[in-house]
């Protein structure tokens, strides 16, 4: 049994934030039921398909079953109304102001069903100066400064590979909701849950944040490298780089052993952390003297010296599958181009698996039209029947 399981959850959602925060939900047990408009969100026409189906929207959107409301009209909005009153959470991602003229804002929602949590995930927050626009990860990671620590020094402004603004909006929203579960499980209320793509990338900058406030600098970019530890960030080896993170002095006095180079522990400028971090650049370029005349098997392989893997170097990730150490066994990660399949999760458990719901139709009395994923086809959902039978 998964730990949400008996949690029915209405996934107003679209994109990559909120979708990410319900389908988290989902992995976990929760009974997330996908609200669409007609003819399926947007992202399901997505740029990288396959057979005709979105990767992108398969990959945030496994395991939840499905329903296409029009919302725009007094029957669909009728059958979202009878969905609330059956529900726990309800997620949107609307612009504030947009939620209300589908009336699906907040203090509808809680009318209908006061131990509702309801979960809105924007760009700038439901308050403030900004929250009006639009949001996207790449704004987000503007204004909040990933974007100047992102990237080489010297550089020009690089974001940072993955849609980080995105995936914590998403994390936060259903770290808030599980939040708000334990307050209603003891008050009997439900709760307003508010995140957004600014505030979540402004909470990961924990390090570069503190770096500005005890020291008044700016922090700025500094490529692979740690801007606390040395060495920490990718080498050159003889046929591409890797990476390794020797992050105290025990760390470092064997990986300068490992290299054959005991000679950089005797050099007074990188006789401590601080000393190293202060001469990285000197230390990056003492190891790649040693390190760039090997291939990165030798310095990855399991034949490498014992203080080599005490570092947890990892190759960066070139081919179909990369070996991954972890603390008891070694794992396999997926490293295609093509996102993950909808079967795999973040949940450890090996629970049956279930696809993003369909598209397909069928019509119903409320001139709406259902759809379940083809793992129910036998047993329709509970939200097809609710919408049947209006």
């Amino acid at each position: 049994m998964k730990p949400l399981e008996g949690l029915r959850v209405i996934d107003l959602t679209q994109a990559m934030a909120a979708p990410y925060c319900t389908m988290n939900l989902a992995d976990l047990g929760a009974d997330v039921i996908k609200v669409e408009p007609p003819g399926g969100e947007e992202q399901r026409r997505g740029s990288t398909s396959r057979n005709g189906h979105s990767g992108s929207f398969m990959a945030i959107n496994r395991n939840k079953r499905g329903i296409t409301l029009d919302l725009k009209t007094p029957e669909g909005v009728e059958v979202m109304h009878r969905l609330i009153r059956t529900a726990d959470v309800f997620v949107q991602n609307y612009r504030p102001g947009a939620a209300g003229r589908l009336r699906v804002d907040y203090d509808t929602l809680r009318a209908l069903n006061p131990r509702l949590i309801y979960c809105s995930v924007s760009g700038f927050g439901s308050t403030g100066p900004y929250a009006s626009r639009g949001g996207y990860d790449l704004i987000a990671q503007g204004m909040s400064g990933i974007i100047s620590v992102t990237g080489e020094e010297d550089g020009a402004p690089a974001k940072a590979g993955i849609p980080v603004s995105d995936l914590a909006a998403g994390l936060f929203g259903a770290y808030g909701v599980l939040c708000a579960v334990e307050h209603r499980e003891k008050t009997g209320e439900g709760q307003f849950v508010d995140t957004s793509l600014l505030e979540a990338a402004m909470a990961l900058t924990v390090w570069e944040s503190t770096e500005h406030w005890t020291t008044g600098r700016t922090p700025k970019a500094l490529g692979s490298a740690h801007r606390l530890s040395a060495p920490y960030q990718a080498l050159r080896a003889s046929d591409g780089w890797f990476t390794v993170g020797a992050a105290n002095d025990k760390l470092f006095d064997g990986f300068c052993r490992a290299l054959g180079r005991p000679d950089l522990l005797d050099d007074p400028r990188f006789a401590g952390r601080a000393q190293r971090l202060e001469h990285r650049h000197a230390l990056a370029a003492e190891i790649d003297k040693t390190t760039a005349k090997e291939p990165r098997a030798h310095w990855l392989g399991s034949s490498s010296p014992p203080a080599c893997r005490a570092v947890r170097s990892t190759p960066t990730p070139r081919r179909s599958t990369t070996p991954t150490r972890s603390r008891a066994a070694w794992s396999w990660i997926s490293c295609t181009r093509a996102p993950a399949p909808s079967r795999r999760s973040a949940c450890p458990c090996t629970c049956r698996r279930r696809p993003a719901p369909s598209i397909a139709p069928r019509r119903c009395s409320a001139s709406t039209t259902t759809r379940s994923s083809p793992s129910s086809a036998t047993t329709p959902p509970r939200a097809s029947a609710c919408a049947t039978r209006a």
